[in-house]
């Protein structure tokens, strides 16, 4: 069955410094008419560092959750920049590291039910230490940790985050399936 939605109309309701808002109505596939809410995003990169068994998470505050987050390195993509580099960029940010091999594993939309968000999926390997270049008001702490801990952490749901908790389980079944060197 075809559920594809077609645009009537579109009002731009805000516009912010990551985020606008906007209100569609929209024709059902059946004939009908609807409103669509929607919250567009320039989309951003996930990064699972791994060297060896082990991967690089980074603690942050998130204001809207009011708490400090275990997280894989990520970041939003700039207006039109492609995610392969948007992904070196962000790891060297955010951890100081340069990977050797930066390959893109999958896509995921963390809400698409209300935003346009699409977030790229990475595995990094052959590792090497650079300089943490982080972003302006950006405060985090990197912390390299085995991933046969970490992965307890998604189960028992102390990692909380959708984005790091979908890319960790992709990771993890590569490693078992002997995918990651």
């Amino acid at each position: 069955m075809n559920f594809t939605e077609t645009t009537l109309s579109s009002d731009r309701l805000f516009t912010g410094r990551l985020v606008s808002v906007r209100r569609d109505s929209v024709r059902l596939s059946d004939g009908r008419e609807s409103i669509r809410e929607v919250v567009d995003h320039p989309g951003g990169v996930v990064i699972a560092a791994v060297d060896g068994q082990q991967v690089y998470m980074v603690e942050q505050f998130r204001y809207p959750m009011m708490e400090t987050l275990l997280e894989l390195p990520a970041g939003k993509l700039e207006r039109q920049e492609d995610p392969d580099l948007a992904a070196e960029r962000e790891l060297r940010e955010e951890t100081g590291l340069i990977a050797g091999v930066v390959r893109r594993i999958g896509v995921t939309y963390p809400s698409p039910g209300y935003c346009g968000e699409k977030l790229y999926l990475y595995l990094a390997t052959d590792l090497r230490q650079g300089e943490q270049q982080l972003d302006e008001g950006e405060l985090l702490h990197c912390r390299r940790m085995p991933l046969d801990e970490v992965m307890p952490m998604v189960y028992d749901n102390t990692i909380r985050d959708a984005k790091t908790i979908a890319l960790l389980s992709m990771v993890d079944h590569m490693r078992r399936e002997g995918q990651i060197p």
